[in-house]
């Protein structure tokens, strides 16, 4: 937090305060009268916040991820919507971009079969013997790692196991083969959208290979698990690990997003793929990483639009691939200049597979 206020620091246009964002009375104060609110606070925190923003009339968008909590928020819609005011979760990478992507590509198609997701952020070079950093929350990482995920498999919406259904995907090197599996959260509400529109529906994690068994032998040991070490302490197993995640994985690190969404289905008749990928490096003149990039951007792009009082129409509660002109997005998506590749075949392609060199800008 104090590096960020050095940084707008002289900015006459910013103002930084610190303040406990569970204090609302306090922090109603600090929010009233502006044009939107992102919230980058742990996700439990999110629906309080988003309240608090419904009661001072102020439109609200945040980086979501937890289905639960998203669903808590979206159930405010109808309140929103009397006030005219936005409730946005899930406006970051995955769930985010990567859901607009989705959508974006299925309206691409006279009819949609399948959706591939396959998003991550993984060290630039291989840092044995982890090759494994957190570039956001520990907490959140072994929620994604020990929640099962929600995928849709013969039309049919079902579950899969945390870390389950591993597969070797391709990208450019140096990065080569990489793995992918399930985890929490990355579709979120895309799921029940999809639903009875796609035969398949899918998101899987990509990691440096070899990741996914490590964590599957670290749960199994019970150390994910919410039960006190012993009786003279309050610590459970999950805080001990968070702690030992953040002090040995944290820090900084020059990073990449790899991310891949593939859409199958029938263009003017003849089965069709289309392929975004998007593949973002740690920037060395700014010391940005990738991570921070990929989530701020289209968070940021999602509360301009709502600020502009002719961008978006009405109010309510929903995700933003829902609420924001989704051609839009994606044009000030790379005008901010995350360069996402799209191309389109004949005929079915595999999401595993590394993508041809001939592609155009999304």
């Amino acid at each position: 937090l104090q590096q960020l206020h050095d940084q707008v620091e002289g900015d006459q246009s910013l103002r930084s305060f610190q303040v406990d964002v569970r204090d609302t009375s306090v922090l109603s104060q600090i929010v009233k009268g502006s044009d939107c609110v992102i919230s980058c606070v742990p996700s439990e925190l999110n629906p309080e916040l988003a309240e608090l923003c419904l009661d001072v009339g102020v439109h609200y968008c945040d980086l979501g991820g937890n289905d639960s909590l998203v669903e808590q928020q979206l159930a405010l819609h109808e309140q929103a919507r009397e006030k005219s005011v936005w409730i946005v979760p899930n406006c970051g990478l995955a769930p985010g971009l990567a859901n607009v992507l989705c959508l974006h590509g299925i309206d691409q198609l006279d009819r949609a079969e399948a959706a591939h997701l396959r998003v991550g952020d993984v060290p630039l070079h291989q840092d044995p013997p982890f090759n494994f950093r957190i570039s956001w929350s520990a907490e959140r990482i072994l929620a994604d790692y020990t929640n099962p995920a929600r995928l849709i498999e013969e039309g049919q919406v079902v579950k899969a196991d945390a870390l389950s259904r591993e597969e070797e995907i391709q990208f450019e090197e140096p990065f080569g083969t990489m793995e992918a599996f399930c985890t929490q959260g990355g579709l979120s509400t895309l799921t029940d959208t999809l639903a009875g529109h796609v035969e398949a529906l899918d998101h899987k994690t990509i990691r440096w290979p070899g990741h996914a068994h490590q964590m599957r032998f670290v749960i199994g040991l019970g150390l994910a698990e919410d039960r006190k070490i012993g009786v003279q302490t309050h610590l459970t197993y999950r805080d001990l690990l968070v702690r030992r995640m953040r002090k040995c994985l944290g820090g900084d690190y020059e990073d990449v997003v790899l991310l891949r969404v593939l859409l199958r289905g029938k263009q003017d008749g003849r089965p069709t793929t289309l392929i975004y990928e998007m593949i973002e490096r740690y920037d060395t003149a700014t010391q940005q990483t990738a991570m921070m990039r990929c989530t701020a951007i289209p968070t940021v792009i999602a509360a301009l639009f709502l600020a502009r009082e002719d961008a978006v129409a009405s109010g309510g509660a929903d995700v933003p691939e829902n609420v924001i002109p989704r051609d839009a997005f994606l044009d000030a998506v790379a005008d901010r200049g995350l360069n996402i590749q799209k191309e389109q075949h004949e005929g079915f392609r595999e999401v595993t597979a590394k993508r041809p060199l001939d592609s155009q800008r999304a």
